[in-house]
């Protein structure tokens, strides 16, 4: 089955075929979406396939992803990660259907393992000798570890500021690690110079069209474990809007295929001082630099790669974007741990920051239902978590300290 009809350009439209284009648009060099060809599909992918089909993994969703079989698939399980009914959290903000989907949970921490593991298996279909990518830490980390067992290690491109935890994760995967000596953005560029000059494969997210493709799944996922009733809402932390638009990518393929139908409204939450996204969709302009300065390293952008397909997938949703600082990320970090045992770091956590937000100022209302998106574990970044953690208490060796800190803190 012909499954892929080929690209679509995200700004000007233009189609092509897939041996037009490798990575952008030909003509105004825009990022590219995959076509299929959803005649085809609906003839063996429907809800009554997806029962039938045991396996919990994103590869559930083969017969919807640009592979041509399994032969390239990473060996650790990717996707079908926990989506939680967060019942604690919603009586604090007033909300009686508020769920989070937990995708720290994936091999690597990250939300971005569905996306390294399309693109890992894309490069061995594909023959690719060397895959690169650049990074904040997240998309470098789940590359390399999808990579780990394979005779080619990826090369990766990672800003000064890359936290101690993803560094540690990336050597010990034994990725060829190139520690930039500046911004996330000047990694980008930087990767994408030397891909062009040795040839090697661009992962990039927001340059690699297929980095979408493994990003939907989440959609995919949320579907099935809702029992099929879309929510009303769907928060997610935005940087370089890939995520975003992956997300908003999955609803649009299953009711193009007439599993559901509806699709919800996407909210794009992203840290004020990296706000690029949610200045362009509010003034309904193109996307511009911005400073991209926030704690949140995962969503620290000047210039979103996928910021055009980001405001396309607020506008056609009839969604929004909303901005949060970091104080009120670091609180979000604390509260999520507290309220639904979900450890996350800070731009896991900027989406309930923002959910928190919106339902303050009335915006998302009581019987509305919502769904978190957190995006990476708290692990990634333990620094930032122990800000919004507190210190523990120091006590001596005997009992006498430990009884004065009980009656102190009034523990019963």
């Amino acid at each position: 089955m012909k499954k892929i009809e080929g690209f679509r350009c995200v700004e000007c439209a233009m189609e092509c075929g897939l041996a037009d284009a490798k990575y952008i648009c030909p003509r105004c060099r825009g990022n590219l979406s995959v076509v299929y060809d959803y005649n085809a599909l609906r003839k063996k992918f429907s809800r009554k396939s997806l029962k039938a089909d045991a396996e919990r993994s994103l590869w559930r969703y083969l017969d919807i992803l640009p592979l041509a079989g399994r032969s390239g698939i990473p060996p650790v399980e990717v996707g079908w990660t926990p989506l939680y009914r967060a019942r604690k959290l919603g009586e604090a903000l007033g909300l009686k259907n508020l769920y989070v989907k937990d995708d720290g949970r994936n091999p690597s921490a990250s939300f971005k393992d569905r996306a390294s593991a399309v693109i890992a298996a894309r490069a061995f279909e594909n023959k690719e000798k060397t895959v690169a990518g650049a990074s904040t830490g997240n998309a470098a980390a789940s590359l390399a570890c999808m990579m780990a067992s394979s005779a080619s290690k990826p090369v990766i491109f990672v800003p000064r500021t890359a936290p101690v935890a993803k560094l540690a994760q990336l050597l010990a995967y034994g990725a060829v690690v190139l520690r930039v000596d500046g911004t996330y953005d000047q990694a980008f560029d930087l990767c994408r110079l030397a891909c062009d000059e040795f040839g090697w494969y661009n992962r990039n997210t927001g340059y690699n069209p297929f980095t979408r493709e493994g990003k939907k799944t989440c959609a995919f996922e949320l579907c099935e474990q809702l029992s099929w009733r879309v929510p009303d809402y769907v928060f997610v932390s935005a940087g370089d809007g890939n995520i975003l638009s992956g997300l908003w990518r999955g609803f649009s393929d299953f009711h193009a295929l007439g599993l559901i139908d509806k699709r919800p409204k996407m909210v794009a939450v992203q840290a004020a001082g990296s706000a690029a996204i949610a200045r362009a969709w509010k003034d309904g302009r193109p996307i511009r630099p911005v400073s991209g300065k926030t704690l949140a390293d995962s969503i620290s952008v000047s210039l979103p790669r996928d910021g055009a397909a980001a405001v396309a997938a607020l506008n056609q949703s009839q969604g929004f974007a909303v901005t949060v600082s970091d104080r009120e990320i670091l609180v979000a970090i604390r509260t999520l741990a507290q309220g639904a045992g979900v450890f996350a770091e800070p731009a896991g956590a900027a989406a309930y920051a923002g959910l928190a937000k919106c339902a303050a100022d009335g915006r998302v209302r009581g019987d509305d239902s919502a769904v978190i998106v957190v995006t990476g574990s708290g692990l990634k970044d333990v620094s930032s978590a122990m800000k919004a953690a507190g210190r523990p208490h120091d006590v001596g060796t005997g009992m006498d300290s430990v009884r004065r800190l009980v009656a102190r803190e009034k523990i019963s």
